[in-house]
């Protein structure tokens, strides 16, 4: 079992920046790749990035390429999640969530932590 908790999520004024902490527990979070989604009100849950086991390989949504950032420090077992030039429409619950194989659907993720509001204001 691999027990995640996110953190540093709130309210921010668009253009702003905000990171997020995706802490784990249970196993070692460095066998797992780890994504982040998130879930405006009202819409479905989408793929935001994911980085794999090793922290070498990223993706990330159009919507937010060239603007967030997931790094990883294994030795902590927390992963985080840089958002910059935030937008109105960046306004969701975001969630972290573990998968031995990785990818975009979410599906593939056996873990999830609680989420984390982020809300971007004018």
């Amino acid at each position: 079992q691999v027990q995640l908790v996110e953190s540093g999520g709130g309210l921010v004024q668009a253009g702003g920046s905000l990171r997020l902490s995706c802490a784990a527990s249970g196993r070692p979070v460095s066998s797992y790749a780890i994504s982040w989604f998130r879930q405006a009100q009202g819409k479905e849950r989408e793929f935001v990035g994911v980085v794999t086991w090793g922290g070498h390989s990223t993706d990330y949504a159009d919507s937010v390429k060239g603007r967030f950032t997931i790094s990883r420090d294994n030795a902590k077992n927390t992963v985080y999640l840089q958002m910059n030039s935030l937008k109105l429409e960046d306004t969701a619950v975001y969630y972290c969530a573990a998968s031995r194989s990785g990818g975009r659907w979410s599906n593939n993720y056996d873990y999830w932590g609680q989420g984390t509001q982020v809300t971007v204001s004018s």
